[in-house]
């Protein structure tokens, strides 16, 4: 995956042995086959103090470790972090190597969705615009069965509560659809509700209605949304009956 023109600037360090001070090695250029096995945030900050998810610490790093056991991690900017609850691992261009769905915000713009291999960033969302504005993402599924994988989430899930659909293709995100009226996140929790689940026939995206009284599943098919109410349970025990196909 040379896609070296999209890059962030950014730092990549090879951690060289298990330890809480790294070690920091020469790192030579990656090569196309080098394949992501795992990743996680790191360098927890709170220089950008939106606190949406309970706290004050987002993260300034994204450790990436690959099948061979090294690990390369990418630093943000003093003006970015990684403001999510965790990194997602999705195969989006489908050569059999994973790619990372991040949650990453300016100081100044506020969230955008970036995705992450171990060259730096593949691809990205425009940031919403203004300071302390947050998306939350659903994952990444074939939606409308086009052959390409689509990303999802929820734009401003506590103001605009808006699901958006953006297509992967050649290294790029483009928007296809969009919904209003639809959650999956309240000010101050810890994890995102929901996400897309794979039941009978076509991916589904697990949400709650603007108001959070319906638990829904929406489809994305010849570019038409069809939801489908639950209940009107939107516990988190309803959420993960749901993601387990038990509604």
């Amino acid at each position: 995956m040379l896609k070296g023109a999209r890059r962030l600037l950014f730092r990549l360090k090879q951690t060289c042995a298990r330890h809480a001070v790294l070690t920091l090695c020469l790192w030579p250029a990656l090569a196309a086959s080098d394949t992501i096995q795992s990743a996680e945030y790191t360098d927890p900050t709170t220089r950008y103090t939106h606190g949406v998810l309970g706290d004050a610490i987002e993260h300034g790093s994204l450790r990436l470790t690959l099948q061979d056991g090294r690990k390369v991690t990418i630093t943000l900017p003093q003006s970015d972090v990684f403001e999510d609850t965790r990194p997602r691992l999705a195969d989006l261009d489908g050569d059999g190597a994973v790619e990372v769905i991040t949650v990453q915000s300016n100081a100044r713009l506020g969230a955008k969705l970036a995705i992450y291999d171990a060259e730096g960033e593949v691809a990205a969302t425009p940031n919403i615009g203004t300071r302390n504005r947050w998306l939350a993402p659903l994952g990444a599924a074939d939606l409308d069965g086009d052959g390409t994988q689509d990303v999802a989430f929820v734009d401003r899930p506590h103001l605009a509560k808006t699901l958006r659909i953006w297509r992967f293709e050649n290294a790029t995100l483009t928007q296809i659809a969009e919904l209003p009226g639809y959650t999956n996140h309240k000010i101050g929790e810890r994890d995102i509700a929901g996400g897309i689940r794979h039941c009978n026939g076509a991916p589904e995206m697990v949400l709650a209605n603007a108001n959070w009284t319906q638990l829904v599943a929406i489809t994305f098919q010849q570019e038409r949304f069809e939801v489908k109410t639950l209940g009107r349970d939107t516990s988190r025990d309803s959420f993960a009956k749901a993601m387990a196909c038990q509604l």
